[in-house]
């Protein structure tokens, strides 16, 4: 073996280990990177040569944890690591856009990048060494790539900015970015916030890029350890510059005549191929595969052209707007009579039918990771079908990119809900896209918001998002920032950028860069152009709901939440759960119990008053604590020679002496009470082993002494 190992300080004291030549040298690069006891193997294999009739890079990335790892056994049947889950997937396409596009683009090699998680540190979070494992591993390898690069996260606690900070300290968080770059650029960002400013999110990326080039040139130096700066050769495009020549020269003003028609989507898409299918038909009817193919890429390259020098020259833009316009905007609430909360959004020809669902403790989600495990009260399903876009596509669940777009969802609402004590619903929203052209996660973020006020749920304020898009000419410097960008736009741009926020300020974003040299001038006006657009969006949202609904949907259910004192959760409970059982089969409620510090957590969960408020009664009957003078209807439970033992509460029982039950002295208690009589006692003393003292007699009038009633009757 020949182990090369280089390591980095983070600034703070803590230092990242990356080691290359002990495992999986069968790989074109393999290595492992350690910060603390979390560790990560990473690999990269790329096939020599490429499949012919390929114009783009067959890239897999995969992020897996190992459960043994976190000293775990897997789940579920087969106990055995299975599919991703989505938070693998989460990491997986994180690392991705980072990665792609570095590779050179006339390389189309099938490549594939794995990276295991084969140590686990619980307060050093995997997902931001992803990254810099990835690239460490193509680093060491002959594989072309024009990194490196590397992920990091920053975050700001306590006011000041940190780089990878522990777990523990994330809980005090005002703002969470992860951030990826190369040693002069950031081509990835993605993360939340708690409503900050758009130069403070620049200040956050500022900062994690100074320690992206530390590890950059780590890896430039391990690489040289290692001795593979030298990359392979590789020939994997066909050209004909002639060809090239001919497609521009037939179909350029052509296409820059449609593209300035404003015409719709299907429109301007059927009149594109048509432009297409007449260049190829005048190159006759024997042409081979490789002259077909490649009339099509050139035919694409115009399309990348005509359609950025419009937008750079004219300010035009695909359907007629400029730069800044936002499309038409409609919305609506309650569409849905039998859902909890619905809402319709259309932006354009961008579409989201959303609904929420209120559920119970009961309905929580699981979360059983090898990292992350626990359970989540909150969920963001987003759907993509064929037809959003006119397309016929079997349905085959939810793909990664569906799990991105919801991921990005979810990161924007979650910032605005309601505490727990405020919301005690386990709340699941699910975004339908019927129609698709541009940013259909950004319509789930303005869906989402206006189901949820329709619902009734308190959040803190509306969200609304925006994608912004960026064309720019490297050799005029010119460049221009797309607001509300189209799914076209999106294809040809240079960068993709995701906004959600409040009117306080950002929630969440994500961003992805395809252009070298982003000027930090271009980001700011980027994200202020952003705040011009999603206030804009937020003001025609509030002219549909501006705020929560009073109460929920009269077919919604209903959570009562109690706090009791943790000596009563077994009374609640009952041996073998039998008393919690009684309790919601006779009152037709879902409750549930859970102990938090010193309290029992009692949640009720019931789709009529009536049910609810049994079930409390009866909660309070046996969590109550008994107050010495208070008046109790009690219940005779067994009789005693001294006196009978009567039950107040459930559970609970006093002794009621055969002194206290008349003014009369009574000899025996033989039939004076018998068990099952219902009766009113007082709460007279509790002694310090818990034992109460009743008595019947102090609700009883007191009788006059013998002596008062004889003068009384005296005569006078």
């Amino acid at each position: 073996m020949n182990v090369i190992k280089k390591s980095f300080d983070l600034g703070d004291g803590r230092t990242i280990e990356i080691e290359t030549g002990k495992l999986a040298k069968q790989a074109d690069g393999s290595v492992v990177v350690r910060m603390g006891d979390t560790m990560l193997l990473a690999t990269v294999v790329s096939t020599v040569g490429a499949k012919s009739g390929v114009d783009f890079l067959p890239l897999s990335v995969d992020y897996q944890e190992k459960y043994a790892a976190a000293g775990r056994i897997p789940g579920g049947f087969l106990r055995r690591e299975a599919r991703l889950s989505d938070y693998e997937v989460l990491i997986s396409r994180l690392v991705d856009r980072a990665l792609r596009p570095m590779f050179p683009e006339d390389y189309h090699s099938d490549t594939q990048v794995m990276i295991s998680l084969i140590s686990s540190d619980k307060n050093i979070m995997p997902d931001c060494l992803a990254g810099l494992a990835a690239s460490a591993a193509i680093a060491v390898s002959d594989i072309p790539f024009n990194g490196p690069i590397s992920e990091v996260r920053v975050a700001k606690i306590d006011g000041k900015f940190v780089i990878n900070p522990y777990v523990s300290d994330l809980e005090r968080a005002t703002m969470e970015f992860l951030v990826a770059g190369t040693e002069n650029d950031i081509v990835m960002v993605e993360g939340e916030a708690d409503e900050i400013s758009e130069s403070e999110m620049v200040e956050a990326i500022e900062f994690a890029h100074k320690a992206i080039v530390i590890q950059v040139q780590a890896q430039k130096e391990l690489a040289e350890l290692v001795g593979k700066t030298v990359k392979r050769t590789y020939s994997h495009e066909d050209s004909n510059p002639e060809l090239k020549e001919k497609v521009y020269a037939a179909t350029y003003d052509k296409v820059y005549a449609i593209a300035k028609s404003n015409t719709g989507k299907q429109e301007r898409g059927d009149a594109f191929g048509a432009i297409l299918m007449d260049f190829i038909a005048t190159l006759g009817e024997d042409i081979d595969d490789v002259t077909g193919f490649l009339s099509k890429k050139y035919f694409h390259d115009v399309q990348y052209d005509a359609i950025r020098n419009l937008v750079l020259d004219e300010g035009i833009r695909l359907d007629g707007r400029d730069v800044r316009t936002v499309r038409p905007i409609w919305s609506e609430v309650g569409y849905l009579p039998a859902a909890h909360g619905s809402a319709v959004f259309t932006r354009g020809e961008t579409q989201s039918l959303t609904t929420v669902t209120l559920g119970s403790k009961d309905d929580e989600q699981m979360i059983d990771g090898a990292f992350v495990n626990g359970y989540n009260k909150f969920l963001l399903h987003y759907n993509f079908p064929g037809f959003s876009t006119g397309e016929v596509r079997p349905n085959r669940g939810a793909g990664r990119r569906e799990i991105g777009h919801g991921n990005l969802a979810m990161r924007s609402l979650k910032k605005v809900l309601p505490g727990l004590e405020e919301n005690p619903y386990t709340i699941r929203i699910v975004s339908d896209i019927l129609e698709s052209n541009g940013s259909s996660s950004m319509a789930t973020v303005c869906a989402g918001t206006l189901a949820l006020m329709d619902a009734g749920i308190k959040i803190k304020a509306p969200v609304s998002g925006i994608a912004m898009g960026l064309i720019t000419d490297e050799k005029t410097g010119k460049y221009a920032i797309l607001s509300d960008i189209l799914g076209d736009e999106d294809h040809l741009g240079d960068m993709d950028f995701k906004v959600t926020g409040t009117e306080k300020g950002i929630v969440a974003c994500q961003m992805d860069l395809k252009i070298n040299g982003l000027k930090w001038e271009v980001l700011t006006n980027a994200l202020i152009q952003a705040k011009e657009a999603r206030l804009h969006i937020l003001n025609e949202m509030k002219k549909t709901i501006s705020a929560p609904r009073e109460d929920y949907k009269d077919h919604a259910p209903r959570i009562v939440s109690l706090s009791i004192d943790k000596e009563f959760i077994g009374a609640v409970i009952g041996p073998g759960g039998k008393i919690i059982q009684e309790m919601q089969r006779e009152t037709g409620a879902s409750i549930s119990i859970e102990e938090v510090g010193n309290k029992g957590i009692v949640e009720i969960f019931a789709d009529n008053k009536a049910a609810i408020d049994a079930a409390v009664s009866r909660i309070n009957a046996i969590a109550a604590k008994p107050d010495i003078g208070a008046t109790y209807d009690g219940k005779v439970k067994s009789i005693m020679p001294f006196g009978a033992f009567v039950e107040i509460m459930p559970g609970k029982d006093g002794l009621l002496h055969i002194s206290e039950i008349a003014w009369e002295r009574l000899e025996t208690m033989d039939g004076v009470l018998k068990e099952g009589d219902k009766i009113q006692v007082k709460l007279l003393d509790i002694d310090k082993q818990g034992k109460m003292k009743l008595s019947r007699k102090a609700l009883l009038p007191r009788p006059p002494r013998p002596e008062a009633a004889a003068t009384e009757n005296k005569p006078a």
